[in-house]
């Protein structure tokens, strides 16, 4: 296992590359396509749960791209952060790939072709990655750059005018992320003479400390945009819903979590020493109101759950903020618990929009009633959302209230308070809607659907004649299938949450002593 491990590091960023240029060769054969995208995407599932346990049982494994070894060559650090981030961001995409390759029967299948999607789709995976792995910050930098002009591609695709309109918000966005992040990189090397981050653990602290508090500001403010942390976080509830729902899916559940592992990384390696406690958890909790209050002001369940998404950011960033091992645990076990559940309610709205033509709730309506199936599965990831216990976002939330209060701080008890009010409003907002989409008669909404209106009487009548009625799933089994994986997975988080807990927690024990990951980068003393 030992000797294996190194050669399986480059593997999941390798892997998803070969396989987004065959795919390219493989263009008019849709079906060989596929095949060969969900071959990649399983091999890299299963190579990184090798790695997960290979790395808590052995240590990390650091890996000198091309033979050039730290700090003037490119490394890939796999240690238990980064591999547990691989392994449910390969989960995610694997799944989001199967539920994208079955939606044939929605709106976009004419004007979506398969052989765009698949190989934007591998480069996506591919890139984030190596954002996980990247140990130093151009190639973090080339990680983000490799996501980023994938999701450009899946963003937009159809080219209809909302969807166009929302991708050049993105794409300026990111643009603007990405030039804070590269002109922070230049200065970093300019005052440091490195851009690798075990090195830039050392020299980082020698700096005075306005230059470390300068450096220190601008990468923030690149990942936080990445991460939509308020007030950097105004473009994403206006791009995400526009785009597919699996597409939407794997940003909403993937993406803004690579920018909280950077914030991880910044906060735990290179600035360990340079805290900027106050701030980050002032933006946590402004993160969590504001955006719970986005939320309720909606009635499109895309962009409700986009609002939810923002507000429950605040939550992992508390966790960072506090700079303790118990915070920073509670914060990695709440980020793999949000990947899963965000994605599942994404996914689990893509059929609902499918099945009921819409994602309004002033349309929406008897769903409960005409697809029970589709009723329990987003009700089980909203639940979850919401904090509702035992699921795994009530263990996350008690965590991270737990390491609040073991601060004894009075800025952290107000972010508990934050977090309380946020999460009974998550909850209220989550009723009203499933309320509103699931439980109504459609009659009985502002604009309602004649089709649902319609299906839903004959219902009544069927049952008050005695007469039997078979409910419609009314999504391709296969959509079905990899939306219910996530949600059963949403639950095993639940079930197993002592085993996560316990990754999550060595994880953080490594990322409070950097002197370690120095001396596994650059070998013994350092350089």
């Amino acid at each position: 296992m030992m000797d294996l491990l190194p050669v399986l590091v480059p593997l999941p960023v390798l892997l998803p590359l070969l396989g987004a240029g065959l795919a390219l060769v493989l263009s008019k054969h849709s079906r060989a396509q596929n095949i060969v995208s969900i071959l990649i995407l399983s091999a890299g599932m299963i190579i990184s749960l090798i790695m997960l346990f290979g790395v808590d049982a052995h240590g990390p494994q650091v890996v000198a791209i091309g033979g050039w070894e730290p700090p003037a060559g490119i490394v890939l650090v796999a240690d238990r952060l980064s591999s547990l981030m691989l392994v449910v961001s390969s989960l995610v995409t694997l799944c989001v790939l199967i539920y994208a390759l079955s939606q044939d029967a929605n709106d976009d299948s004419n004007e979506t072709p398969i052989s765009v999607f698949n190989p934007s789709y591998l480069v996506l995976c591919a890139g984030v990655a190596n954002a996980f792995l990247a140990g130093d910050l151009f190639n973090l930098y080339v990680g983000f750059e490799m996501f980023l002009v994938a999701s450009y591609v899946l963003l937009t695709l159809g080219a209809t005018a909302e969807r166009i309109r929302a991708g050049v918000t993105y794409v300026v966005v990111s643009l603007v992320s990405s030039i804070i992040f590269l002109a922070a990189i230049g200065v970093i090397y300019s005052a440091t003479g490195t851009v690798n981050m075990a090195q830039l653990a050392e020299r980082l602290s020698e700096l005075p400390p306005d230059v470390q508090m300068i450096l220190h500001v601008l990468l923030l403010l690149g990942f936080g945009i990445k991460a939509a942390i308020f007030p950097l976080s105004f473009w994403l509830p206006d791009s995400y819903p526009t785009a597919p729902a699996p597409v939407t899916a794997v940003f909403a559940g993937l993406l803004t979590k690579v920018g909280i592992y950077a914030i991880i990384r910044t906060e735990t390696l290179l600035f360990s020493e340079s805290s900027l406690r106050v701030p980050l958890l002032i933006a946590a909790a402004l993160t969590m109101v504001v955006g719970i209050l986005g939320a309720i002001a909606q009635s499109e369940i895309k962009r409700i759950v986009s609002f939810t998404l923002v507000s429950h950011i605040g939550y992992m960033l508390f966790g960072v903020a506090l700079g303790t091992t118990v915070g920073l645990s509670a914060a990695i076990y709440y980020t793999v618990h949000h990947i899963i559940v965000q994605t599942a309610l994404f996914l689990a709205i893509g059929m609902v929009e499918m099945r009921g033509g819409s994602t309004s709730t002033r349309s929406l309506g008897g769903l409960m009633v005409l697809s029970p199936a589709l009723s329990i599965i987003f009700f089980i990831p909203a639940l979850n959302l919401s904090g509702i216990p035992p699921f795994s976002g009530f263990i996350g939330k008690v965590a991270l209230f737990a390491a609040g209060f073991s601060d004894h701080d009075w800025l952290a008890v107000s972010l508990i308070v934050a977090g309380t009010v946020t999460s009974l409003l998550t909850l209220y907002v989550i009723g009203r809607t499933f309320n509103l989409a699931f439980w109504r008669d459609p009659a009985d909404a502002e604009e309602p659907n004649e089709e649902l209106v319609t299906e839903f009487a004959e219902r009544k009548k069927a049952k008050l004649a005695g007469k039997p009625w078979k409910s419609q799933i009314g999504v391709p089994g296969s959509m079905f299938a990899a939306t219910t994986v996530v949600v059963i997975a949403s639950i095993v988080l639940t079930v197993f949450a002592a085993p996560l807990w316990g990754m999550a927690n060595r994880a953080a024990e490594n990322l409070q002593t950097p002197v370690g990951y120095v001396s596994d980068v650059l070998g013994g003393d350092g350089l």
